[in-house]
């Protein structure tokens, strides 16, 4: 591949249209040369590993904005070529199929021409219009907090309210094109959870100095065909209007008892195997409570749930409140895709080296011990290794015969308004729509405002995300009908907009790994790991858990992802010194003094997204 993070990327929007455009050909590539298997010794067999990527399918992408001449796309295209400018532009809107231009490219150029703006901005929330929020540990006294309870630091500037909410402005395809660098679209649709485990993470390993975040800024609900706030915090739920006094103090008993469920198992044990819904109706709350807690809160199935489960779910959620904010989430500035290039980095810094577009042939299996032995590159290029860590999209197919693999239904939309407007335009909103039919999963929406620096102003980002049943626009596209209006603008000119205009659209299904047991896989060697790609989760504890198990198992006395020094207590020495003027060095005592900017305690360190790449 030619970007980070496989199917936990992120594209600005030429990168999308050409990400589509290369899962759309079905073709697989072919190898130009065979010379690489004389490598392979006679005590020596090969598995030859998988040159298409088979994890997406069923990519169907939508047009609804207006569209302008082709004069116009073109012209968004030449803009690319002026100094200062990256190629993207033209790839995505020209679609010059000759010229090749990578997402990573596309992903650098933007940051350049986003550092102005960066420069700008206040020095409290970088170039961030909301909460940008710098994750530190929760013993440091440097940080400052938020309520009493939030260890982090928070710059605030708040939004002005809309002047035309009513009335969004009118936004042409050729203008997405046009600021598509301003666009950072997932794959991958995930929040952080606040005391989750990826955060918990972040914070341990210091890799949070490499990223900022925002908080999720409410929680919605859908109930009879409208999208309305849900009250989760203590203070939330007492200045509600939604809610009589009865069913706030319902809801304030209920949900302190699922924080200390475990001491009351009298409460919940005869209900163990009912469904956690059904339990949810012996406990004196109304149906619109009910509803909330199942969708909003424990964001859990209505049948597919246990009572145990149910109350795990919504302990968690509560245990999250109040972190660092009003919700249990964190977004990532820039997208998911921010992650896995900020541990990229660390390891980096460390000595690890990772390679673009650099394909791998085969794994090389000595035939006595069955152990793989080294890899050969499609340069020919044989590389030698005690462990090997696979995706399992590179398997090949004789090895997954057994294997059975689950979907994802994901769907991202471009809006022109939120589902829910307010007097803020700067929200960060999850909304959890239930299935009409019984059987049928309920799907996550995920909606970003540009201030998390996913897409350009005046439009939103919308995730949708569900097991799925069906191909992901027939498992979607009911719900989007629900949420967004989907007709043109000519159509709508003179109509007053009570839904969110769609300006354009992708369906695709993911394939969901995440289940499968290593001992599924046939014919694998015993060093050979295999890891998943993303599940349908909303956070990101499969990961971590997968990451650290599979790390164990190779360095059983290891402590995973440990703190790393603070540079000024390393110790060099001479040999170790990279002589001054080299580029880089692999040693890992040596730190670019450009990838941090240090605090005056050295405690908490912030880094700006322009010094990343």
């Amino acid at each position: 591949r030619n970007y980070y993070g496989g199917n936990w990327a992120s594209f600005s929007f030429s990168g999308i249209l050409s990400w589509i455009k290369e899962n759309q050909q079905k073709t697989d590539i072919s190898d130009e040369c065979e010379d690489w298997r004389k490598l392979i010794l006679e005590n020596e067999e090969f598995i030859s590993l998988s040159k298409k990527d088979k994890t997406i399918q069923h990519i169907e992408d939508f047009c609804f904005g207006d569209q302008d001449s082709t004069e116009d796309v073109e012209e968004a295209g030449a803009l690319a070529k002026l100094p200062g400018f990256g190629a993207s532009g033209a790839e995505g809107a020209a679609q010059e199929s000759e010229r090749e231009c990578s997402p990573l490219e596309s992903t650098l150029m933007e940051t350049e021409s986003q550092e102005p703006e960066k420069a700008t901005g206040t020095e409290s929330t970088s170039a961030m219009e909301g909460n940008g929020t710098e994750i530190t540990s929760e013993n440091e006294s440097s940080c400052s907090t938020t309520s009493g309870e939030s260890p982090l630091e928070l710059g605030k500037t708040e939004a002005a309210p809309s002047e035309n909410s009513a009335q969004p402005k009118k936004i042409t395809y050729s203008q997405i094109v046009r600021e598509g660098r301003r666009f950072n679209i997932d794959l991958v649709s995930k929040l952080l959870y606040s005391r989750g485990l990826l955060v918990d993470l972040l914070i341990k390993s210091n890799v949070s100095r490499y990223a900022e975040f925002k908080n999720a800024t409410r929680i919605l609900a859908f109930r009879e065909g409208k999208v309305e706030q849900v009250p989760c915090s203590r203070a939330d739920v007492f200045n509600s209007r939604q809610l009589t006094m009865v069913e706030k103090r319902m809801l304030m008993k209920f949900l302190t008892f699922c924080l200390e469920y475990e001491q009351h198992p009298e409460e919940y044990q005869d209900y163990e195997d009912s469904t956690f819904a059904q339990f949810l109706t012996t406990q004196k709350l109304t149906p619109s409570l009910q509803h909330f807690i199942l969708h909003s809160i424990a964001m859990v199935s209505e049948t597919d749930c246990s009572t145990l489960e149910g109350l795990q779910a919504t302990k968690k959620f509560l245990q999250c409140l109040g972190r660092f904010g009003n919700t249990p989430f964190l977004f990532p500035l820039y997208g998911q895709g921010e992650i896995p290039q900020c541990f990229c980095r660390l390891s980096a810094v460390f000595g690890g080296v990772y390679c673009l577009r650099h394909s791998v042939q085969c794994l090389v299996v000595d035939k006595e011990s069955g152990r793989c032995k080294a890899i050969v590159d499609h340069f020919g290029q044989r590389i030698s290794a005690n462990y090997f860590i696979v995706e399992d999209s590179y398997l090949p197919e004789s090895i997954c015969t057994n294997v059975c693999y689950r979907q994802i239904s994901r769907a991202v939309l471009i809006t022109d308004q939120s589902v829910l407007n307010t007097n803020s335009e700067q929200q960060v909103s999850i909304l959890t729509v239930p299935p009409v039919d019984p059987g049928k999963p309920a799907v996550c929406v995920i909606e970003l405002c540009s201030s998390t620096m996913t897409c350009m102003k005046d439009t939103y980002l919308v995730h949708l995300t569900c097991p799925s049943t069906k191909t992901a626009r027939e498992d979607l596209e009911p719900v989007v009908l629900k949420l967004f209006d989907l007709n043109t603008q000519q159509e709508t000119e003179n109509v007053e907009l009570e839904k969110p205009r769609v300006l354009w659209a992708v369906y695709f299904n993911m394939r969901d790994s995440s289940g499968v047991e290593k001992n599924t896989y046939d014919g694998l060697p015993s060093n050979v790991y295999i890891c998943s790609g993303p599940d349908s989760a909303l956070g990101n504890d499969c990961a971590v858990k997968q990451a650290e198990t599979i790390f164990q198992e190779m360095f059983p006395t290891e402590e995973f992802c440990p703190p790393p020094p603070n540079p000024e207590d390393i110790i060099y020495d001479e040999d170790e010194i990279a002589p001054e003027g080299s580029e880089f060095s692999n040693s890992p005592e040596t730190k670019p003094e450009s990838s941090t900017e240090e605090s005056s305690n050295g405690d908490t360190t912030a880094v700006k997204k322009e010094d990343n790449e």
